[in-house]
């Protein structure tokens, strides 16, 4: 199983537009990120979860030739924004490109691109397989995927673990039954977005809460805002087996 970060920061990115404070300023490439996504290669199959503005941009950089389905957190633009770029892979692979959300999350994608989903096709746009998924194991091929019911402030979202790998972002609370699901992991990647407490995502304190509650054996920051500090500096700061992730890391299980 491979991972690669795709992209570590917030709904902005970093650097943020016109910020000239320290860390938007920084040359250090681990202080560059693009909106939040991870690939994962599991098998034979390759999958993204999320797919945001910079999509594109991430899979040009990640060298994705394939891509079998895309998994979706939620419905916000800086998780969804990119979708129309799965042409191509419709192209090379023939095929519809199946996405995974909850039915709320779907509504949303098929009104913010209508345009695919209307009965009179215009030639060359993108083509979306549906599949609805709720707050219980599913299978993409012979792969079991649980998703795992998190809050990002009063908007539920989901969080996927597939084998010991779990993925959670845009969270600011995940109930005591829903952490049940991520004992025994070997990573668990999480958001922390900056130090100061947010209202709608989990901060640094907050983010290793749940890293010690949970205990896996490596954890991984992500969706790092500008605020939190530059990569090398709060790197020093964090427990054994924490990182702070970043774009274009590369993890193998």
């Amino acid at each position: 199983m491979k991972i690669i970060f795709l992209g570590t920061g917030t709904s902005q990115g970093v650097p943020v537009i016109a910020c000239q404070c320290d860390v938007c300023r920084s040359e250090d490439l681990k202080d560059k990120r693009l909106r939040s996504s991870v690939y994962i290669e599991v098998g034979e199959s390759a999958w993204v979860i999320d797919s945001g503005p910079d999509f594109r941009q991430q899979m040009l950089r990640a060298k994705v030739l394939k891509l079998d389905a895309i998994l979706f957190t939620h419905e916000h633009k800086d998780h969804t924004a990119g979708l129309d770029d799965v042409r191509s892979y419709n192209y090379l692979q023939k095929s519809a490109m199946p996405i995974y959300a909850e039915q709320r999350v779907l509504k949303s994608i098929q009104q913010e691109f209508s345009y695919i989903f209307m009965k009179k096709r215009y030639p060359g746009i993108p083509k979306i397989e549906l599949n609805i998924i709720e707050n219980k194991p599913f299978n993409i091929k012979e792969e079991k995927i649980i998703p795992i019911r998190g809050m990002h402030y009063r908007l539920p979202v989901f969080a996927y673990r597939i084998r010991n790998f779990a993925y959670i972002t845009d969270v600011n609370y995940v109930s005591e039954e829903e952490q049940e699901k991520l004992k025994d992991l070997d990573v668990l990647v999480v958001n922390a977005l900056r130090k100061e407490k947010h209202l709608s995502h989990f901060n640094l304190e907050e983010a290793l809460a749940l890293i010690e509650k949970v205990k896996p054996k490596k954890a991984y920051l992500t969706h790092i805002s500008h605020f939190l500090g530059k990569h090398e500096e709060i790197s020093k700061e964090l427990p054994d087996d924490v990182f702070l992730a970043y774009d274009g890391l590369e993890i193998n299980l």
